[in-house]
């Protein structure tokens, strides 16, 4: 009887019993990494499913494609759109839920626009913009640095004007409604034109005596052509950027330059002013040092009348040598022995030879040449032209050829290699032992 008791309790307590399942339950999140919403956009997505122990996810759109893990981390949009993420999580006791939802990707923006110089960029400057900037549903701002206009809303904007040379900025700002990116570009306006130019005589024609030969150099700023016209010059007119005129008429010319670009042109006006032809070259304070302070390269004792420069020992090459034409000898530091010599003769007189040395004739002595020579400090003071050198007769004698003592002012004569006669005129003799010098002026015939 008790265990028929018991039989029948076990069959009520088993009767009664049933198997209870396991709910799926919860949700997941999405989440912008950065806070990047436009392409390339990376989503992150946390699970917080419980119950569930199998999980299908579907990503539409994005990289991967699918998942079975329950927190599948980071998934890649490279397109915009609207993107469904679909999970369906599911567990052994046939429990299940299906949750979607829905990310937003937003063109990515990437600016690309080009301003174009329309004609040059002398100033005014006109551009033109052409916006390649791609994408749906995108604004644009638009700001030109001393522009007109200064700014405008909208894709394809008008063409700009920039007036001020310099740098200009253009930028534009582009917007998604969440993100925004801004690209600045420089344009460069050129300097306002100025028509200009500065002039200089041929080294030769220096004391602008006729006829002188001039080098135009043009200084204009932002002009492209040029137009010359030049007052009795030869030639009259020139396009060239930098022309070479010859004045022969004495007095006063005018010289024009029109200088232009494709947006304007100036003019700008000199004198040039020509005198008479004297033909008489006048060099001043010319310092020809001593033998010694020659050839310990401190003061020259070579001149050349056509350089125009005092050449010391170490100064002398091929090139140079053969247009020495005044030699100054100065024995000691003293200077109680001094004369002039040729050129061609200065190895005779402590100096090293001159290659293709020049024949110069020198009176160091007009007093003793008997010569008939008698040209004095007064009328070396007075020559303002040739007219009372050209008649003298300047030939080598070797009593003229004599040297001098100590003493000046004095006049020396000399007729060169070329026929040109001239004089010297010692104005100071200086002593300073081995670097004595004497300190003249010089008038020559130019031809």
């Amino acid at each position: 009887m008790k265990k028929a008791l018991l039989l029948l309790l076990f069959i009520v307590i088993t009767s009664c019993y049933q198997e209870t399942s396991i709910i799926v339950e919860g949700d997941f999140t999405t989440s912008y990494v950065n806070d990047k919403e436009s392409v390339p956009v990376i989503i992150k997505i946390e699970s917080k499913i419980t119950g569930a122990d199998k999980y299908e996810w579907t990503f539409e759109g994005g990289s991967p494609s699918t998942s079975s893990l329950k927190n599948p981390g980071e998934v890649l949009y490279d397109k915009q759109g609207n993107y469904t993420i679909k999970l369906k999580a599911s567990n052994a006791d046939g429990e299940s839920k299906e949750i979607s939802k829905t990310v937003v990707i937003r063109d990515g923006i990437n600016i690309d626009f080009t301003p174009e110089v329309l004609k040059s960029n002398y100033p005014p400057v006109e551009i033109s913009i052409n916006n390649n900037t791609l994408g749906e549903g995108l604004t644009f701002n638009w700001d030109f640095q001393e522009g007109i206009p200064v700014s405008f809303s909208g894709k394809t904007p008008p063409n700009i004007i920039f007036t001020t040379p310099g740098e200009h900025t253009i930028t534009l700002t582009v917007s998604n409604g969440v993100e925004s990116q801004k690209v600045t570009k420089t344009i460069v306006v050129a300097p306002l034109l100025v028509s200009i130019f500065s002039y200089e005589p041929k080294f030769e024609n220096d004391d602008y005596q006729s006829p002188v030969t001039i080098n135009f150099t043009n200084k204009s700023v932002s002009a492209v052509k040029y137009k010359w016209t030049f007052q009795g010059g030869n030639p009259s007119v020139s396009t060239e950027e930098n022309p070479t005129v010859i004045f022969t008429s004495v007095g006063t010319h005018e010289v024009t330059l029109e200088a232009s670009n494709d947006k304007t042109n100036q003019i700008f006006k000199s004198i040039v002013t020509v005198q008479p032809d004297t033909n008489l070259r006048i060099l001043t304070n010319i310092k020809l040092g001593i033998n010694s302070a020659h050839n310990n390269n401190n003061i020259g004792a070579m001149f050349s009348t056509v350089t125009r420069q005092v050449y010391k020992a170490n100064e002398i090459n091929e090139q140079n040598s053969n247009l020495i034409d005044i030699v100054f000898q100065g024995l000691n530091g003293n200077l109680a022995y001094n004369k002039f010599i040729s050129p061609d003769q200065v190895n005779n007189y402590g100096f090293l030879s001159l290659k293709n040395a020049q024949s110069t004739i020198f009176v160091n002595s007009q007093n003793l040449c008997n010569c008939g020579l008698n040209f004095t400090e007064a009328q070396f003071d007075a020559m303002v032209n040739d007219t009372s050198i050209k008649a003298l007769n300047i030939s080598y004698s070797a009593a003229g050829e004599q040297q001098f003592g100590f003493t000046y002012p004095r006049i020396i004569l000399f007729k060169t290699q070329d026929g040109r006669k001239g004089a010297i005129k010692i104005k100071y003799m200086v002593k300073n032992g081995t670097s004595s010098y004497i300190l003249c002026d010089i008038k020559v015939q130019k031809q």
